[in-house]
């Protein structure tokens, strides 16, 4: 075959495998813009109208995790649900607004709780819903907790109803709240990983599994106390709901075990005996109950309405007036714009100012759930409440299910600090974390070399060990650090810096411990901290309450209205799923994890962070 051929053969396959993918791209392009035109006619007419008629049935059914705040932005929700990557979520506040429309609408007569599909409640969460279901409870309409599978955050829910009814085949298990790490020095040294660790403060164990294989006394003595404050609060919240006497709660947990084999086995039995449901029914057997206590229907066997379908009613809006803003912090503090779910410190300023701007908020509630994370940005956040403080708006802090070492910063300037008796707080102490693998590298042949021109030059570097000292910079400044957050917390607490420090070198607290020891001032529910600030403010009963949110842009606001699901029916999973790395949610659990332990360098300098950061996670 001459050159001229080949070359002109060569050029021919080419060609063809170059416009064979030029139209793969504009089929899949074609298939998504008739994907977003079909979502948008669908958007665009009017859906099925929502009706609501007597002797209705209000079933709350949530997902997942209850939160204070969803996760990501809508449009990444929305495809993230559709790729089947999104994690189940339900918002707390469309529960409880949700109990309290229920409470005062005439045609629901009762409500369903169903708890197959929750993953858990948090002890400040159950806190919030105890309130809310004592509320619900005064209209004397019943709620009914029906479930399978009664784990112990689940039960949490399903104890707060006038009656549990349980599959008789299901089971419920209430194991009580442990703590348990894992602890990696020996596989630190053996992979020969420097591990640098900096802090001040000796309950401070954030970072202990890395430079402990056991967990040191300071820890269990901390952990044991306010781990076991959590449990009774939790065993006392029970007991109340399902009126029987704590002991008599605690000792049917602890005897589980020999109660199970007196039933030979059957869970569900030894619930029923034990007090723990009051009720074993199938499915079609609650909605034959469901329909004689309400109405019946022929498609559902009994007339219900979601929760979603409930809030979306037709009401008449409340406009004008006073507002009390709510502000919610949810998750790991970081520096700069971040999406719901984290803290970043510009994007949560950026609401703080907004709050500031807005005439008709005349009072703030900062609701926080973090367990904290850089000591920068939670300065830089503090500093953005003090700005609104000045502006003659008054700030109230509401704790959630955590509000700990950075999350306790942000918190300290407010006017007053609300948390539940089991909220997780404290935590005052700060560490920073700088791993080096110059001698892991070592074991695979790689070595560094070179120099700088002055002695910090190139001393940050993860291939080559910390000198001394760039060590004693390091200590000095978490130590600096340490004094400034006592220094704060005094200023505010009205403590001397020795009386923060007895009760701060990042020991872990319950709301009740901490407000004890002055961290603070009233013990009650969201609501109670609305009411609060409103009393600062100075407002009549007539104002509202209005969540400060970010701005969503117009695509943002689509997705929001179609949700996941919507783009899931369309088709985009199966569009989109293909192309997904299989490694990919490995790789960004890792990442996230790493960026969280090992300090996050600063988005700003790409130096390390020091951080204050509890590492501590509500039990379920």
């Amino acid at each position: 075959m001459s050159e001229a051929r080949k070359s002109n053969f060569l050029w021919r396959i080419w060609s063809g495998f170059w416009n064979g993918l030029t139209a793969f791209r504009m089929a899949v392009f074609n298939i998504l813009f008739l994907i977003v035109l079909a979502l948008l006619i669908r958007a665009i007419l009017p859906g099925d109208r929502i009706e609501l008629d007597a002797d209705t049935t209000l079933v709350l059914a949530p997902v997942g995790m209850i939160v204070e705040q969803y996760t990501g932005t809508p449009a990444e929700r929305a495809i993230n649900e559709a790729l089947g990557q999104q994690p189940p979520e339900t918002l707390l506040r469309d529960i409880l607004r949700s109990l309290d429309l229920a409470a005062e609408n005439s045609e629901i007569v009762q409500v369903l709780v169903v708890t197959d599909n929750l993953s858990g409640v948090s002890p400040g969460t159950l806190s919030e819903l105890s309130a809310a279901f004592e509320r619900f409870r005064q209209s004397g309409k019943p709620v009914i907790a029906h479930g399978s599978m009664l784990a112990q955050g689940t039960y949490g829910l399903a104890a707060l109803a006038d009656e549990i009814w349980l599959n008789p085949e299901g089971l419920a298990l209430i194991e009580g709240y442990s703590y348990f790490r894992n602890y990696y020095r020996e596989g630190l040294e053996k992979l020969r990983v420097d591990v640098n660790l900096f802090r001040v403060g000796e309950f401070k164990s954030a970072m202990e599994p890395f430079i402990r294989d056991s967990m040191s006394d300071a820890d269990r003595t901390a952990a044991e106390y306010f781990i076991g404050g959590l449990w009774q609060e939790y065993l006392e919240i029970i007991a109340r709901h399902r009126g029987m006497p704590v002991e008599r709660l605690a000792g049917v947990i602890e005897n589980a075990v020999p109660i199970l084999e007196q039933f030979g086995g059957d869970t569900a039995a030894a619930a029923l005996e034990s007090g723990l449901v009051d009720r074993l029914i199938t499915r079609p057997e609650a909605r034959a109950a469901l329909a004689a206590s309400g109405a019946a229907d022929e498609r559902h066997g009994f007339r219900q309405i979601s929760m979603d379908d409930f809030l979306m009613l037709p009401r008449a809006p409340k406009l004008g007036g006073d507002q009390v803003g709510i502000i919610v912090a949810r998750g790991a503090i970081t520096e700069g714009d971040q999406p719901p779910g984290t803290i970043g410190s510009d994007s949560l300023s950026r609401l703080l100012r907004r709050a500031t701007r807005d005439e008709a908020i005349k009072a703030v509630v900062l609701r926080i759930d973090s367990g904290g994370g850089s000591a920068f940005a939670s300065e830089e956040i503090r500093q953005e409440m003090l700005a609104l403080k000045e502006s003659g708006k008054p700030v109230v802090v509401s704790m959630a299910n955590v509000a700990a070492s950075g999350g306790y910063w942000i918190a300290m300037g407010a006017d007053e600090i609300w948390a539940y008796p089991n909220t997780i707080s404290g935590s005052i102490g700060i560490f920073g974390f700088f791993p080096t693998f110059q001698n892991s590298l070592a074991e695979i042949g790689i070595h560094t070399d070179g120099f700088g021109v002055t002695p910090l030059a190139g001393a940050l570097r993860p291939d080559m060990a910390l000198t001394e000292p760039v060590r004693r910079a390091f200590q000095a400044n978490i130590e600096n650090g340490y004094r400034s957050f006592i220094s704060l917390v005094g200023q505010y607490r009205d403590m001397s810096p020795a009386q923060v420090d007895a009760i701060a070198q990042g020991r872990v607290w319950t709301g009740s411990q901490a407000r004890d020891r002055g961290l603070v001032d009233q013990l009650g529910t969201l609501a109670e901290a609305v009411a609060a600030a409103a009393r600062f403010a100075g407002l009549t009963d007539e104002y509202r309450t209005v969540y400060v949110e970010p701005e969503l842009t117009t695509l943002e606001q689509f997705f929001a209205r179609m949700g996941g699901q919507a783009l899931a029916h369309a088709g985009i999973d199966r569009v989109l799923g293909a192309a997904r790395w299989p490694g990919l949610d490995l790789y960004m659990d890792l990442r996230r994890q790493l960026d969280l332990v090992a300090g996050a360098d600063s988005r700003r300098t790409g130096l390390p962070s020091v951080m204050a950061h509890c590492l501590c996670e509500a039990p379920l």
